[in-house]
């Protein structure tokens, strides 16, 4: 590693060998040559002066790539396009003639970026159905398992630690719906020319059209799309980037959430992400065990979630058939997204799969507030014994004031039961009174919502995308 160069943090920290190499130079260029190839084959196959021997040629230097050369030509020409078709061309003298044949330098560049996004967001996908896995495991697991719910941080009615979970997981799914929509409908620039109207294609052709089209057609089979954009300036629209990045901003608010989930959970000591036994969690504070995976994903998915505002702006502002204002800004702005997403997706796939979780803690926490929850089925319980639903109303509200003062006030244990079972109006001891403090009569359907929720749409995402979650390849050393 260089120590005397800036070097981006989501590279050497965060960002897996494989993400970084779909957006490497050597993914870029040898992408760049693949295209030449499909071209000069479609243009031999269409009748142009192209030959077999010349397409050979090209195949057997896609990968063997001379970037001083390139360089060398690039302070020479100041056009980076060109300085490549000019090292391609050193490698292949016989199809140096026809390299590049009637295309525009965004021929490379747009349709190479199609590419590379597509391949980012199928990577995407693959992680997010491991989290998946991790918490479907995690929510199956404490289905049953009683916690407070929280609405507005504020404890409200009892849920399941496994229910929970379903929240968290329901959100990936949306997630990805999106890049499944994202993934199905890109579509390549094509060869459209300089501004568009693939003029330069319809003199190669001598005004036929249909080779024309039927150029874009072989290209994209070549390259493995379906679709080419239907319209376009010398470049596919900006917008098609503001998208891309959308849907992986969609995913850092999703991660987010999570994260800042457990970040609470672990102030409250009852679910805590996995600290190892070295871990150090403060140099001033031995005792300390901070959620520090949590808030790196809380800080990477702020970073995600404000980058949509670059191609936004550059899609807003492009002028007529195309501006290079648009280049350099996307040079980062989009990559970055994808190495910010998937350093995310590794610190989650590693934090879903070690969660821990303390029950007593739960369990103190849950009975602390279950007298509170409980009132309303004691007071039904009394009404059934006689008592009159009205004055017990009241004596509750009277009674919870008074063990709110004895909690918040005075720091001691919730009292509620007892003052109710010393209240004749209620008619019932204590005994009768704690028979209603079982917490997994609160839960509702929460163990069945979670069955029904892994079983009808988790599983079926799961078992689709099997051979995923046995990959060994994907770096999680965050």
């Amino acid at each position: 590693m260089s120590t005397d160069r800036y070097e981006s943090p989501l590279s050497s920290r965060y960002a897996s060998d494989e993400m970084q190499y779909i957006f490497s130079q050597d993914k870029k260029f040898s992408t760049w040559r693949r295209l030449w190839v499909a071209l000069a084959r479609a243009e031999m196959e269409l009748g142009l002066p192209v030959t077999q021997e010349q397409v050979d040629e090209l195949e057997a230097h896609i990968t063997d790539i001379d970037y001083e050369r390139a360089a060398q030509w690039e302070r020479k020409l100041r056009h980076d396009v060109m300085a490549h078709v000019h090292t391609y061309g050193e490698l292949c003298p016989k199809a140096m003639p026809i390299i590049h044949l009637g295309a525009t330098s965004c021929y490379v560049g747009d349709n190479t970026d199609v590419i590379l996004m597509r391949e980012g967001l199928e990577l995407v996908r693959d992680k997010i159905v491991r989290v998946l896995a991790c918490l479907a495991e995690f929510s199956d697991k404490y289905k049953a398992l009683p916690t407070l719910g929280f609405t507005h941080f504020q404890a409200a009615q009892l849920v399941t630690v496994g229910k929970r979970a379903t929240l968290w997981m329901n959100e990936l799914l949306m997630d990805l719906e999106e890049i499944g929509h994202r993934i199905s409908t890109l579509a390549l620039l094509g060869s459209k020319g300089t501004t568009g109207t693939q003029a330069s294609f319809l003199e190669l052709f001598e005004g036929d059209h249909g080779k024309v089209k039927q150029l874009e057609e072989k290209i994209a089979k070549e390259i493995g799309f379906t679709a080419v954009v239907p319209v376009s300036g010398q470049t596919y629209s900006r917008k098609l980037d503001y998208n891309v990045v959308s849907t992986l901003a969609g995913v850092a608010q999703s991660a987010s959430k999570f994260a800042t989930d457990l970040r609470l959970l672990c102030h409250l000591k009852e679910v805590e992400e996995p600290f190892e036994k070295n871990q150090i969690g403060s140099s001033a504070m031995p005792y300390k065990r901070n959620p520090m995976r949590c808030e790196r994903i809380c800080s990477l998915a702020r970073y995600v979630i404000v980058d949509v505002g670059n191609p936004a702006v550059t899609t807003a502002t492009q002028w007529f058939e195309r501006t290079l204002d648009d280049s350099a800004n996307r040079r980062l702005s989009v990559p970055e997204a994808f190495l910010a997403v998937d350093a995310i997706l590794n610190i989650w796939i590693n934090v879903a799969s070690g969660l821990v979780v303390h029950p007593k803690v739960i369990e103190k926490h849950v009975l602390e507030e279950l007298p509170f929850m409980a009132s309303e089925n004691i007071m039904m319980d009394a009404v059934k014994r006689g008592g009159d639903r009205q004055k017990l109303h009241e004596r509750i509200r009277v009674l919870s004031q008074e063990a709110g003062y004895h909690v918040k006030e005075l720091g001691q244990s919730n009292n509620l039961i007892d003052l109710m079972a010393a209240d004749p109006v209620f008619g019932m001891s204590r005994e009768e009174m704690c028979a209603h403090l079982d917490p997994s009569a609160y839960i509702g359907r929460c163990p069945e919502q979670v069955e029904e929720f892994l079983r009808d749409w988790v599983k079926p995402v799961l078992r689709c995308r099997a051979g995923v979650l046995n990959r060994d390849d994907i770096d999680l050393n965050v």
